[in-house]
């Protein structure tokens, strides 16, 4: 039977790591996990009892499909107070996660055969959910010089575009743009009249500076967030976008028929999320320890070179002294080790066969195994 060209994306690879990784731990061995993004911890207990109180007492049916106007309403509060902007509620739509989001967005700004531009290394979904949709990834291959971020002088090297989407911070890089870098890009974008797709799931966990919000800069950039990072709401599936005004019918459509909305037993969860911020920032304290850790110690073990990562909980190392084969290396690790890996090629197709990614966002004990059982692997590799 015919199989449609559009299923033909490349797998999220990370996704088959987490595959061995659970394979092996079903067979009763360790497993040190360290390749999939996601917080280590559990949503915060007033999220907990939002929820409950739901389940209780309230009819868990269809939302709008923008979402819940509470939900909508107490994101707009928090931009206001982290972000110092006052979006309209009616901009925000809930999504089911941010990959939810990415859809809804790609559809309705792009059609197929418009090129759309991103940074390599970079979230290997953005390219497989353009590519499905018959809209062209243009890769922009960004370097420590460029701190793995576009930049406008990448741009006009890329030839005409039709969307920018930027991560800041990044994944795997966990690199910043600061504001003048990311106003840069939003007034080259303003400019060319290419649409910019602003990537803010990692926002709130960052190592200095607090990341700026495209919001703060423009109204006609597509904004997307989400519960899974920051709030540590992986699996309830939530995420949300602010939406420039010509598109928020285009996209209520799409969700109508896509999704209907997003679920709704999160979204009641997630308005007590904004009570919990106390908590967790201390979260984002602990990740600070994790990744001075991993910062010290994976030099010493083959990981010479790391990215600065400002951001997110991730280190994209360049493990070139110990493979040309990223796959290979995070695959025999794993099996040596039980220390799991995302290999670089998940993230840059065409230069990612030297790098890994680590992500810090478990335990410091988890850690700190991890590293002792990759100095061993290095010992005997060497």
């Amino acid at each position: 039977m015919k199989i449609a060209q559009r299923g033909r994306v490349s797998p999220f690879i990370v996704m088959d790591v987490v595959r061995a990784a659970n394979a092996r731990a079903a067979e009763g061995a360790e497993v040190l996990h360290l390749e999939v993004g996601q917080p280590a911890t559990r949503a915060p207990q007033p999220v907990l009892d939002a929820a409950k109180l739901a389940l209780e007492q309230s009819l868990i049916g269809y939302s709008d499909a923008l979402g819940l106007p509470s939900l909508r309403q107490a994101l707009a509060g928090h931009y206001a107070r982290v972000n110092g902007v006052d979006p309209d509620p009616d901009r925000i739509a809930i999504t089911p996660g941010s990959s939810g989001g990415f859809l809804l967005a790609f559809l309705a700004a792009f059609e197929p055969g418009d090129r759309v531009a991103l940074a390599a290394p970079g979230y290997p979904a953005y390219r497989n959910i353009l590519k499905a949709l018959d809209i062209e990834p243009v890769l922009l291959e960004t370097d420590l010089e460029h701190r793995y971020q576009p930049t406008p002088a990448l741009l006009r090297q890329a030839g005409r575009l039709d969307g920018l989407i930027v991560a800041s911070p990044s994944n795997p890089t966990g690199t910043v743009l600061d504001r003048d870098a990311l106003k840069a890009l939003v007034d080259y974008c303003a400019a060319e009249g290419i649409r910019l797709v602003s990537d803010e799931i990692y926002h709130g966990i960052t190592y200095g500076d607090r990341a700026t919000s495209a919001l703060e800069l423009t109204n006609e950039a597509i904004v997307i967030n989400s519960f899974s990072k920051y709030f540590c709401m992986t699996g309830w599936r939530l995420g949300w976008m602010v939406l420039p005004e010509d598109l928020i019918r285009p996209v209520e459509c799409l969700a109508q028929n896509f999704f209907v909305a997003a679920p709704t037993l999160s979204q009641y969860a997630a308005v007590a999320a904004f009570d919990c911020l106390s908590e967790l920032d201390a979260r984002v304290e602990a990740y600070a320890v994790n990744r001075a850790l991993l910062l010290e110690r994976l030099p010493h073990v083959g990981f010479e070179q790391l990215a600065p990562a400002d951001g997110a909980f991730y280190l994209y190392a360049d493990a070139g002294r110990l493979t040309n084969d990223s796959p290979a290396l995070c695959a025999r690790i794993l099996q040596e080790t039980g220390v799991a890996l995302t290999p670089g090629v998940d993230f840059d197709p065409q230069r990612g066969h030297r790098f890994v990614r680590f992500s810090f966002a478990g335990s410091l004990d988890t850690m700190k195994t991890a590293c002792d059982r990759l100095r061993t692997f290095a010992g005997s590799d060497g």
